[in-house]
């Protein structure tokens, strides 16, 4: 019997994946056994040019977690997990000549190593159906092509309001699967059926007492179950009207949505958190709160079409400006990575980083420009470390982000400098964010 094979990506969920409903109805329409894969690929094991695995503890875990809440939702409706460990254009091919499958679905991806992974599939020969699914907005539906998309992100944000777009819907889990395949695959190169095995990820231990996002305990743990059980619990009164007033807090659980982390392994949709934020503002009404969430979905589909518009131009070292190759000095890079700048208000976010795998959008733009501005550090070895430490790292957010600030970027201003003296007594002028952290 043949099989159609889905490679999960960055889309660890059930819920509102047109991606996965498309190859459940090419495989009923063929008569195919399903097989559902995640592969780990060597490359996050390995020391980055920069001198630190690409992937972090924290990440490791928060990944684990989210993978063994996926395959507990495949299991209950009678499929499997299939986790590989070793280079994609190697393992999905091996993989496919073992259970006899041509075609592989997978969600599209607009990263350059994301879609270099895909044209080594079709090189070898693979069928490969890719579906753009990780945006509010569909990119074929905005009011612009991607080729002309506007770069200031007010315009962009405006043009999509006043053509009063909406996201789709978002679709329900599929109630039944078809089958998987009956061939053993214990005997891929890399197989295992436990995430923490496939990670490398310790399983045991407690979250930091003072994290913002305390990933190991139920409420903050990887998954489908807890993204949306935390999506009902933070779409209540009085949470996101205040978002507006809280969302630069430096600390406090409710200060933020905290929606990315399950948002950067796909646990949860953009389309669903648009959903139930509605429905919210439809029986408790809108207001400031309420529409900066949906500011900064925005924000997040903005990084997105970026890619689409520039690709790999987003990871040369001048970025889309004119400016000078960035400076770099190993040994100030290292003193930021270890929160030992001097400066309390940056090296007490630096260590909360390390010690949490999470930190505040707004100490995230404060360090980012004290590496930048500052120290004059390589603006690429930031984000890599920020790649490696964040448990919601997300490669288009986490890009243009570190453009934006280093003012290699689409915004016309060049560079955003933080003061830190000033940011300090904004944000933290009784110190009690550098009491916990210094």
């Amino acid at each position: 019997m043949r099989t159609t094979l889905f490679w999960f990506r960055n889309d660890l969920r059930l819920h509102d994946q047109r991606a996965l409903v498309q190859a459940i109805n090419y495989a009923q329409a063929h008569g195919q056994a399903l097989l559902l894969v995640f592969v780990h690929e060597p490359v996050q094991d390995t020391p980055t040019a920069w001198g630190f695995r690409r992937m972090g503890a924290h990440r490791r875990r928060f990944l684990a977690d989210t993978l063994q809440d996926l395959q507990n939702g495949l299991k209950a409706l009678g499929q499997r997990l299939v986790l590989l460990h070793g280079p994609v254009a190697e393992v999905l091919p091996a993989c496919a000549r073992t259970v006899q499958a041509d075609t592989v679905f997978c969600e599209n991806i607009a990263a350059p190593e994301e879609e270099a992974q895909v044209q080594a599939l079709i090189n070898v020969g693979l069928t490969v159906k890719t579906l753009w699914q990780s945006s509010l907005i569909e990119p074929d539906a905005l009011p612009f092509a991607a080729e002309d998309m506007p770069q200031v992100f007010t315009e962009f944000r405006q043009r999509i309001e006043s053509a009063r777009l909406q996201p789709l819907a978002p679709l329900p889990a599929p109630a039944q699967l078809p089958a998987p395949p009956s061939d053993n695959m214990t005997a891929l190169p890399g197989w295992t059926d436990n995430p923490f095995t496939l990670l490398q990820a310790d399983n045991e231990g407690d979250a930091h007492p003072r994290s913002n996002f305390p990933y190991t305990q139920a409420v903050c743990r990887g998954g489908e179950a807890s993204a949306l059980a935390h999506l009902q619990s933070y779409l209540t009164p009085p949470w996101p009207d205040r978002y507006k007033q809280t969302r630069n807090a430096l600390q406090g659980q409710h200060t933020s949505s905290h929606w990315s982390p399950w948002l950067a392994t796909g646990a949860v949709s953009a389309r669903r958190i648009w959903a139930e934020l509605h429905a919210y503002e439809k029986q408790h009404g809108s207001n400031d709160g309420t529409y900066w969430l949906w500011f900064e979905l925005l924000w997040r589909d903005n990084f997105r079409m970026l890619h689409l518009q520039h690709g790999r131009l987003l990871y040369a070292a001048r970025g889309l400006s004119k400016l000078p190759q960035p400076s770099h000095f190993p040994k100030d890079f290292a003193r930021w990575c270890n929160g030992q700048t001097g400066e309390p208000i940056v090296d007490a976010g630096m260590r909360e980083l390390e010690a949490t795998g999470f930190t505040s959008n707004r100490m995230r733009q404060i360090v980012a420009s004290f590496l930048v501005h500052d120290l004059s550090c390589d603006w690429r070895a930031g984000a890599a470390w920020f790649e490696s430490q964040l448990v919601d790292f997300d490669v288009c957010s986490n890009q243009g982000n570190w453009l934006y600030v280093s003012g290699r970027g689409t915004d016309p201003r060049v560079g955003r400098r933080f003061n830190p003296a000033k940011q300090t007594q904004d944000h933290d002028a009784q110190g009690r964010y550098r009491q916990v952290w210094l």
